[in-house]
């Protein structure tokens, strides 16, 4: 692992994703910062961190994903690797609040962001972004929003949580081309408020309920409907109201 040390920089993604073009980055080269101006999350949410707080980082993954349809092995893998690392730190009820929130509770404590580039032969590089809230403890008009210092009273080191994913993560990769199955079934026990009755809003602005019932083969959530049918949506069709 190659680690590359910002004080502030726009995006870690975005960052990475430059020098990733070069031929000679190696694979999990992890770039980290104290501040970023200019964090992403999903659905074009803006992710604001206290300087020096918490953990930002994104991580080259490339010579993984063979296929397109596999995009979501690389979530599961990732998310897992936040999760193992989050357990040996004692952090209380975690979950996976799809597609790739971290949660402690109900309250949001990290979150993924993966950006997939097909090059020209084929292959596929991925940029997976983390945003963990580690030692903030401010949240003032973030009332979902959680840190691990807030859950449990304690100050974490960064560096070494960062050590830790990464060693989950390649763990985690070279477990999942033997058998990717096994990390799925984890990912989906891990799924906030499974098998939970919960109101959901679509791209039309529709409330309905629903029970999550899992993932599909390519990471699409499936939901019972309450007609008893199932069906699955993509990241930006569906989103949970919680």
């Amino acid at each position: 692992m190659k680690l590359i040390k910002l004080d502030a920089i726009d995006s870690t993604n975005e960052f990475l994703k430059g020098i990733s073009t070069q031929q000679n980055t190696e694979n999990f080269t992890v770039v980290t910062a104290e501040n970023q101006t200019k964090g992403k999350g999903q659905r074009g949410a803006v992710w604001n961190s206290e300087i020096g707080k918490n953990l930002i980082m994104s991580v080259l993954v490339k010579d993984y994903l063979i296929h397109t349809n596999a995009i979501f092995n690389l979530n599961i893998a990732f998310s897992l690797a936040v999760i193992s690392t989050l357990k040996k730190k004692n952090i209380p009820d975690l979950s996976i609040k799809w597609p790739n929130d971290i949660l402690s509770a109900n309250k949001k404590i990290g979150g993924i962001l993966i950006e997939n580039s097909i090059k020209s032969d084929g292959s596929i590089h991925s940029i997976v972004g983390l945003g963990l809230n580690v030692n903030q403890t401010n949240f003032d008009g973030l009332p979902k929003a959680s840190s691990l210092a807030v859950v449990t009273g304690l100050e974490f080191d960064k560096e070494e949580l960062l050590i830790d994913v990464i060693t989950n993560l390649e763990k985690n990769v070279t477990e999942s081309k033997n058998n990717p199955d096994a990390l799925r079934q984890q990912f989906v026990e891990l799924l906030y408020k499974k098998d939970i009755p919960m109101p959901f809003i679509n791209q039309k602005e529709e409330k309905f309920m629903g029970i999550i019932q899992g993932i599909s083969s390519i990471g699409r959530l499936r939901v019972l409907l309450e007609d008893d049918s199932v069906a699955e949506f993509d990241i930006k069709e569906v989103q949970m109201l919680y």
